[in-house]
């Protein structure tokens, strides 16, 4: 049986490995399996970003760009706003969201892996962005004060978490009233076969952690948000799957019929209620 520290460390050694293929290779690493089918240009992590937004990316935040969307073009940030990224990576979001927010607003990066944050800060200081810091932490115990993020984003990361429950509360706790919830993630839409739920390699693939629907925003009302909703930004059919299942020893086309169209991306939106100022307000 899987654990939470079975998947927390697949999770760690994965992104390593991915940190240290662009680094040694300077080539994409991938946070899949072991198919070469699925690494590359994979129908979750690809073509999310536009050219225009990468002109001043480095090149290695390019490559070791793993998410699922672009929470940075959907966040609808504001100059002087406060931006945390869950699950920073190499630091594409965050890099971007410092050029968003402009010199008065500061851009936050957490990322568990030593590798990753590693290359996040080379990144950061072949751009030439001051406005950044990035901290090593889990997204279960986020390394920030309460009430001190207006924006928090994040991109196919909180689906990689065994404890998505606390990762929610934590988002609540550290963003300011009236703060936004914006990230991209990847979700599912009704039941999927057991098999795939239970497969690490898939997990890490950020298809077997991914909450069904209803799910992920009833946890997000629980945790405190207000205003949950899930915007689809991609669909994937059961062909899209066939190398992250592969990786996992799935037979795919046994399965087809269950996963055609079940996992989707999409943007989560939410919003922390703001304290009530007065006596007409609560």
């Amino acid at each position: 049986m899987t654990t939470p520290i079975d998947i927390k460390s697949t999770v760690r050694d994965r992104y390593a490995r991915a940190a240290l293929t662009v680094v040694e290779t300077g080539t994409k690493g991938s946070c899949c399996g072991t198919g070469s089918d699925c690494c590359g240009d994979d129908p979750i992590t690809s073509n999310l970003y536009e050219q225009s937004q990468l002109h001043s990316i480095p090149a290695d935040a390019v490559l070791a760009s793993l998410g699922c969307g672009n929470p940075t073009a959907l966040a609808e940030l504001r100059a002087g706003e406060v931006v945390l990224d869950l699950g920073s990576g190499g630091g594409i979001d965050v890099l971007l969201s410092a050029k968003r927010v402009g010199p008065t607003g500061k851009a936050y990066g957490v990322d568990m892996t030593d590798e990753m944050l590693a290359l996040a800060r080379s990144n950061q200081l072949a751009a030439g962005v001051t406005n950044v810091e990035f901290r090593k932490g889990d997204i279960e115990h986020i390394p920030l004060d309460d009430d001190t993020v207006d924006v928090i984003i994040s991109n196919c990361v909180i689906n990689l978490s065994a404890d998505k429950r606390r990762v929610l509360a934590e988002a609540f706790r550290v963003l300011k009233p009236g703060g936004r919830f914006a990230v991209s993630d990847v979700i599912v839409r009704g039941d999927v076969p057991a098999d795939v739920r239970r497969s690490a390699e898939l997990w890490v693939g950020c298809v077997a952690g991914a909450l069904e629907e209803q799910e992920f925003l009833a946890l997000l009302r629980e945790a405190g948000f207000e205003d949950p909703s899930i915007e689809p930004t991609r669909v994937y059919t059961a062909e899209d799957a066939r190398g992250f299942a592969a990786s996992a020893g799935l037979d795919i086309d046994r399965i087809a019929a269950e996963i055609d169209g079940k996992f989707i991306s999409g943007f989560v939106r939410a919003t922390k209620p703001a304290r009530c100022c007065g006596p007409d307000c609560c």
